[in-house]
């Protein structure tokens, strides 16, 4: 049984960082492509960042360049995304995701965690 289960979330202010983490089970997160989505209320879920099907590089949001990070840990089975100089904007609910295709379209991703609320104050 596959689980993705976020961590991290919280509420700060305007300026601050949070480190958000997913940890897997019943994956392993080298064979996947991983990546981040957020939902705000009465919004669509939107892409944030991922990594490519290869592992071998990183895409993000134009709203989260230069801000967020997207990062792995293979051996403890777990993904980061690290978010700097956080805005009012980026409050939602954080959800990470697998995808075993190199579509990196958002309903190709096959496995969702519950996601991990984040507030940010102005």
């Amino acid at each position: 049984q596959v689980q993705l289960v976020e961590s991290g979330g919280g509420l700060v202010q305007a300026g601050d960082s949070l480190r958000l983490s997913c940890a897997a089970s019943g994956l392993s997160i080298s064979n996947y492509a991983m990546g981040w989505f957020r939902q705000a209320p009465g919004k669509e879920r939107e892409f944030v960042a991922t990594f490519s099907w290869s592992g071998g590089s990183t895409s993000y949001a134009d709203s989260v360049k230069g801000r967020f990070t997207i990062s792995r840990d293979n051996a403890r089975n777990t993904v980061h995304l690290q978010m700097n100089s956080l805005k009012p904007e980026d409050t939602a609910v954080y959800y990470c995701a697998a995808r075993d295709t190199i579509l990196a379209s958002i309903r190709n991703y096959k496995y969702w965690g519950q996601g991990t609320q984040v507030t940010v104050s102005s």
